[in-house]
């Protein structure tokens, strides 16, 4: 599995593209699929971006807990594969072309950050990045929470 770590800017150009981060697109093998599944975050105004391989892994885990005979179950699956697309960075910039409305639904009119999490990328709104950051005293606070739970 691809670990992502950092933080880069980029601008939307004229089309509507992205560059993709070199440092991300260095991990990936030039023989390995270069396609991933973006799509909208439910909890933070930002999308999530996974290569195609986490993005089978970890759908395929979900599905595996439902039940597809149950209302509920189906109703939750039809929500959950709604807003996402399949992007792949061009070979000679790596340039993305995400949906309009995907970029849309978060805010970005300019810039954007991706943000290495680890197994997937996260794509914010620049401005939005910064305003989401929880403070020092909050991320204790959560941290903190957590523990007792354990």
């Amino acid at each position: 599995m691809i670990t992502f770590i950092g933080e880069y800017t980029a601008k939307l150009d004229d089309k509507g593209r992205l560059v993709f981060p070199s440092a991300f697109k260095s991990l990936l093998s030039s023989d390995a699929d270069q396609r991933f599944v973006i799509k909208k975050n439910m909890f933070l105004n930002c999308l999530d971006m996974f290569t195609f391989a986490e993005w089978e892994r970890q759908s395929a885990e979900v599905y595996s807990k439902l039940n597809i005979f149950n209302k509920k179950h189906a109703a939750f699956w039809d929500r959950y594969t709604r807003e996402r697309d399949i992007v792949i960075p061009d070979a000679r910039l790596g340039r993305l072309s995400i949906q309009k409305n995907l970029l849309d639904s978060i805010g970005v009119t300019k810039e954007v950050v991706f943000a290495g999490k680890d197994f997937k990328i996260q794509i914010w709104d620049k401005d939005s990045y910064k305003a989401a950051a929880l403070s020092d005293d909050e991320f204790l606070e959560i941290a903190d929470e957590l523990s007792q739970q354990r």
